[in-house]
């Protein structure tokens, strides 16, 4: 059997199994996130919420907005990328909507379907956009990966007992994770060859030092997330055990796909610190963070894109000869 037909028969046993086994896992969740649901006390999250002091939430809602606005400067290295004269009102815009889409609606409808509807807009390429989106997912992710390589491997989160995965393994993965960022930083240092053409998209390797920039506004963001959680939740968690957390919250938000990570991130958060704190202060400071990180971000969003769309019409209407 030749290895085309071999790759096709395995590529068809992936389809066929993947919906089953994509159903049977969220079926899963919803009977973990029932279960969770019974053993909250929920007259201890009511009184959470209410108690919340309106300083709290306007130190919450000062951090989201710094953490928009680095997200929004993945796209201002972007626009060096690509080498397009774009101005930082025109690029901040586009990546505050996008951010606000992605976190609610998935990637697919914030990070591809606005950017390259927004971008558009703005003269740019499909090429060029699809540049900037790639180098906007290197920005967040290999942040990510140095940020979370640090906080793993030096033994700040500990993993609760009888875990499958021990503290030592967790290292284990933080010592790795801090590897492949480095790798990324040594290929655009030392690779010889700078372009690959991926679907008739060239991708050109970043200079280093656009790379470290680029690793750090990616680990920045993933802080700046942490800060407003950890701002929200009761004042006796750490915040690099908060910021740990969220970094192990992340990866199994990825994994289920659904969209803001419903459900998982207070699932992954109850699950590891429960024994520091209780099960219904946690999840009112996870709501809030809901309502000031996802909900609220989304309803600006869905103004200011509403006010780009608008402009974009009477432009249309101003060109079009009487």
């Amino acid at each position: 059997m030749s290895q085309a037909h071999t790759a096709d028969a395995r590529a068809h046993a992936f389809k066929r199994w993947k919906k089953p086994l994509t159903v049977a896992f969220f079926l899963l969740l919803i009977v973990l996130f029932t279960l969770l649901a019974r053993r909250i006390d929920w007259s201890e999250v009511f009184a959470t919420l209410s108690d919340f002091k309106l300083r709290t939430l306007w130190i919450a809602a000062g951090l989201t907005l710094c953490s928009f606005l680095v997200y929004a400067c993945f796209d201002l290295i972007g626009r060096t990328y690509i080498r397009q004269p774009l101005r930082w009102k025109q690029i901040l815009p586009v990546g505050i909507i996008s951010y606000a889409f992605n976190l609610n609606l998935s990637a697919w409808v914030g990070g591809i379907a606005m950017r390259y509807r927004l971008y558009s807009r703005l003269g740019v390429s499909n090429a060029n956009i699809a540049k900037i989106l790639g180098l906007s997912l290197a920005t967040n992710w290999f942040g990510y990966m140095a940020l979370a390589g640090a906080v793993f491997s030096s033994g700040l989160v500990t993993m609760p007992p009888g875990w499958k995965l021990s503290s030592g393994a967790l290292q284990g993965v933080g010592v790795l994770l801090v590897l492949a960022s480095l790798g990324y930083l040594a290929a655009c240092q030392f690779s010889r060859k700078r372009a690959w053409s991926i679907r008739g998209i060239e991708i050109n390797l970043p200079s280093l030092r656009m790379a470290c920039l680029q690793l750090a506004l990616g680990a920045l963001n993933w802080s700046l997330m942490a800060a407003v959680i950890f701002t929200l939740l009761p004042a006796k968690l750490d915040y690099p055990l908060v910021l740990g957390v969220l970094l192990i919250s992340a990866i199994a938000g990825v994994v289920t796909h659904i969209p803001a990570g419903l459900g998982v991130l207070e699932a992954v958060f109850i699950a590891l610190l429960q024994h520091e704190a209780s099960r219904g202060s946690l999840l009112a400071g996870l709501i809030a963070y809901r309502a000031i990180y996802f909900i609220l971000p989304l309803l600006i969003a869905l103004v200011m894109y509403l006010a780009v769309e608008a402009k974009a019409k009477a432009l249309r209407v101003k060109k079009t000869p009487a």
